[in-house]
């Protein structure tokens, strides 16, 4: 009961319940559209690199945007912008879920849409990471990021599996239906929280000054700007599944969708796995030596699919990424939350979601151009490769903080 307590710590707030139990359903409508969507334009097109194009359309915007949309987080409530990003996400689902169904989908069509789901996401995301501790306060601020996790993780699971199923006994178009009903969960939720005192600044400085703010602050901690310098490499270049993934399924399997569907759910457990753990561990602290043990094993992993040409040894190096992945993240999100006051969190958190997404364009771009030249079977191997030696002088620039990392005890959170 203790090991249960523990791990669902935060869960004994209500807001929070309603807000996770919302989150689950949403974020699982999410997965099922994005492995149709990828699925979709691999159809269509057959080309990588017009996979990763499609990628780089939904996150290019939070590159442009996410920095901005920090400085008005932390002036208004958050609550009414999850709202608003949540309604934005329903009636772009219902437009997708029309435009199949009638039979007039297009590429470009679906490169447009991408676009504005990246705009919402530039203002959603960084939302949902700065809120979970006004939901649950800092006691169990950390349980609360593991647990926000694992939604993201149960649907990464769940969502490509549900997909592959609804593409072959149904239509690439009912899983944008699903998707499109799946917001209405969220929507709920956070029409049942109830917050007395919401945490919004009313600032009337002009953005720019704001912004510069919350990137001095990360500038100036050395380890938050480590884990930041960290998060350009791994998340550029580690964190492209959903652009490699559809392509090693097709040409190096030589499978279809429940394959590839199959494949991204086994990440999905490995980060399951991997969020429960944290979970637990979560009243530990910070584990900053697992946290660069992670991120440089991810790494390797990737690069050794090289040599993985077979179904069920590509599953179990699957888990084996997901895992590491899930870590890294969640170890970053908790090492950009230590400690930073309130009335910064907003914008803090804004570079956190460019690090970990905005820059997904262009690891998109660069593995769908490889593998158009050299085919699936280089996709992770190129990126894995890059991505090893460009952690070289990162961790030779930081040399002391590294040291500190790998052997002062867990850093817990105060306040």
């Amino acid at each position: 009961m203790d090991v249960l307590r523990s791990t669902f710590s935060s869960l004994r707030s209500k807001n929070f319940r309603y807000f996770w139990i919302g989150q689950c359903v949403s974020v699982m409508g999410t997965w099922v559209q994005r492995t149709a969507q990828t699925w979709l334009v691999y159809e269509m097109t057959k080309s990588a690199f017009l996979v990763g194009l499609l990628s780089a359309c939904q996150f290019a915007p939070i590159l442009m945007f996410t920095l901005v949309a920090g400085s008005l987080i932390d002036r208004y409530p958050k609550r009414r912008i999850l709202m608003i990003t949540q309604a934005g996400f329903l009636i772009l689902g219902v437009i997708m879920t029309a435009l199949v169904y009638l039979k007039i989908v297009q590429y470009w069509q679906v490169l447009l849409i991408a676009v504005g789901y990246g705009i919402l996401q530039s203002f959603d995301t960084p939302t949902r990471q700065s809120f979970v501790v006004e939901l649950v306060g800092h006691k169990d601020l950390m349980n609360g990021i593991s647990l926000n996790s694992t939604v993201f993780n149960l649907a990464k699971i769940a969502g490509p599996s549900l997909a592959g199923l609804l593409m072959v006994k149904f239509s690439v178009g009912f899983c944008f239906l699903v998707d499109a009903i799946s917001y209405l969960a969220v929507l709920l939720g956070l029409f049942l929280i109830k917050q007395e005192h919401a945490v919004a600044s009313h600032s009337h400085r002009r953005i720019w000054n704001d912004v510069k703010d919350g990137l001095s602050y990360v500038w100036s901690h050395a380890e938050i700007r480590l884990s930041a310098e960290l998060m350009i490499v791994i998340c550029t270049l580690n964190y492209n599944n959903n652009v490699i993934i559809p392509i090693y399924a097709k040409t190096v399997l030589h499978s279809g969708a429940q394959v590839y569907a199959n494949l991204l759910s086994a990440t999905g457990i490995g980060s399951l796995i991997a969020a429960f753990l944290m979970s637990y561990l979560a009243r530990f602290g910070l584990q900053r030596n697992i946290y660069l043990m992670v991120g440089i094993s991810t790494a390797i992993l990737q690069a050794l699919m090289i040599f993985v040409h077979s179904y069920g040894l590509a599953m179990i190096v699957m888990v084996a990424v997901g895992f590491c992945n899930m870590i890294f993240l969640n170890q970053s999100n908790a090492s950009f939350q230590f400690d930073i006051p309130n009335e910064l969190r907003g914008r803090v958190m804004s570079v956190y979601v460019l690090l970990n997404q905005g820059t997904t364009p262009i690891g998109s771009l660069y593995v769908g151009g490889i593998m158009d030249v050299a085919t699936g079977l280089w996709g992770f191997p190129a990126c894995g490769i890059l991505a090893l030696i460009l952690l070289v002088p990162i961790l030779l620039t930081h040399q002391p903080t590294v040291r500190k990392w790998l052997h002062s005890n867990n850093t817990s959170f105060s306040h």
